[in-house]
């Protein structure tokens, strides 16, 4: 499907309930995330400070999960993704309003790729929460604080995109919906 051929669906500035469903519904599993992993990171700043090398560590996560997972991931990849499948979810099956943010995070009704990119994604995210855990403290609290300003990052950039659809900006990639 061509990226053009999302345009048809946003007709003066409105997005249909569906559509703000699937994309509040993902931003609302990404503040859940957020939320879980923000005490967490915070943990050793209010343990009495970092020592140099985990100061370091600390902002070398966040600079590093700003860009790879809140740029590049996030505003380049994924938010217009879902903003652009949002935008085409009155032309999937019936079954897809149900589950607005699962389909519009391009879990369910995708091209063939998109489904497996995407579950092979999650799985890995599953993995490396599963091997973090298991780092002590400040090492886990870096890397949480990195991912939870990756996760921000994400959650702004798909606000940004839905707005910019409003405006009648659609966004400029292709929605990977299924022939």
């Amino acid at each position: 499907m061509s990226v053009s051929s999302v345009s048809p669906v946003v007709s003066a500035g409105h997005l249909s309930a569906t559509a703000w469903w699937g994309v509040a519904g993902t931003v609302a599993l990404l503040v859940d995330a957020i939320m879980r992993l923000a005490p967490i990171a915070a943990e050793p700043l209010m343990q009495g400070g970092l020592s140099g090398s985990a100061l370091v560590a600390y902002v070398a996560a966040i600079g590093f999960m700003a860009y790879v997972e809140g740029y590049r991931g996030f505003q380049l990849r994924f938010s217009p993704r879902v903003v652009a499948r949002a935008l085409a979810i009155g032309r999937a099956p019936w079954w897809c309003a149900p589950l607005a943010p699962v389909y519009c995070m391009g879990m369910v009704h995708a091209t063939r790729r998109r489904l497996v990119g995407t579950w092979c994604l999650i799985a890995g995210i599953i993995a490396m929460v599963v091997m973090i855990r298991w780092l002590p403290q400040p090492w886990r609290g870096a890397i949480d604080a990195g991912v939870v300003v990756g996760l921000s990052w994400g959650s702004i950039s798909i606000l940004v995109e839905a707005a910019r659809a409003v405006s009648g900006r659609v966004p400029e990639i292709d929605p990977d919906l299924p022939a």
